[in-house]
């Protein structure tokens, strides 16, 4: 964000895409003014903090103070101890995040978990090529190689999963299990046991997590919750106030104020 007293972070994005398709990255750099018990909002997307650098970052929902993946539809996570810190983060498709992590998202469970309890001594080895580097693209560049390069040994998401998802997004999370069995020629069950084994949620939450985000930056966009609740295909606002509850554990009105929110369109111009 700019350089005026308010802002939390430095945010640094890359020039160019990366190799693997869906996959984006931006730079974070504390400004030594992020707030203990800041909220974590899940996005539709397994989450990879790179933390490097002499600084810390403490999880209200994780073991340690560095890097860290966190699955699909994380719970109510805060940062519970921020100081001086730089991280990569990263958002991985769920179709594309078993490939690169080496597991499936759905053994994450939706938590946090320590990156080097998934990647070992190359989880420690990654974080000292980020401190090396001169620059921002630099630090881009040796995440975008050590995704790629993990991503052509790790376990590929069926097809029929992987189009699942898709159109998933595509409708921004309007569309029923059964047109997506039917449309991929699956059994509904077939679809629900792959599609959670691969995905890390059963459709249905997926489908919910994808329209509560789409809904949830039209609200941080200044949007009425009564309008956003309509158009979004929620049945009143008093549905989108319960979804919202759901994945945040706070109002409609408050969420539309949180940080890791509103620098969303910054961070992640492409989403």
């Amino acid at each position: 964000m700019g350089p005026d007293e308010e802002t939390l972070w430095d945010i640094a994005l890359p020039a160019s895409p990366g190799r693997l398709p869906g996959v984006t990255m931006a730079g974070f750099a504390d400004r030594g003014r992020t707030p203990a018990g800041l909220r974590l909002i899940p996005p539709p997307a397994v989450t990879l903090a790179l933390v490097f650098g002499p600084g810390t970052v403490v999880l209200s929902d994780a073991a340690g103070r560095g890097s860290v993946v966190a699955g699909l539809g994380f719970g109510t996570t805060r940062i519970l101890q921020a100081a001086d810190f730089s991280c990569v983060q990263v958002r991985l498709p769920p179709v594309v995040a078993g490939a690169v992590l080496g597991i499936r998202p759905a053994e994450l469970g939706g938590a946090f978990v320590a990156l080097d309890d998934l990647w070992g001594r190359d989880a420690a080895r990654l974080g000292e090529r980020l401190s090396e580097a001169s620059s921002w693209e630099e630090r881009f560049a040796v995440t975008d190689a050590v995704l790629a390069r993990r991503a052509e040994a790790g376990p590929a998401a069926d097809p029929e999963v992987a189009w699942a998802w898709g159109r998933m997004v595509r409708t921004r999370g309007r569309v029923r299990v059964e047109r997506l069995a039917d449309e991929v020629g699956w059994s509904r069950k077939r679809l629900w046991s792959r599609f959670q084994a691969q995905i890390g949620l059963p459709p249905k939450r997926a489908a919910r997590l994808v329209r509560f985000d789409h809904a949830v930056h039209r609200l941080v966009a200044g949007q009425e919750a009564a309008f956003v609740a309509a158009d979004a295909g929620y049945a009143d606002q008093s549905h989108l106030h319960r979804e919202v509850r759901a994945f945040t554990g706070i109002t409609p009105a408050a969420v539309a104020g949180e940080p890791f929110l509103t620098i969303d369109d910054v961070a992640w111009p492409s989403r």
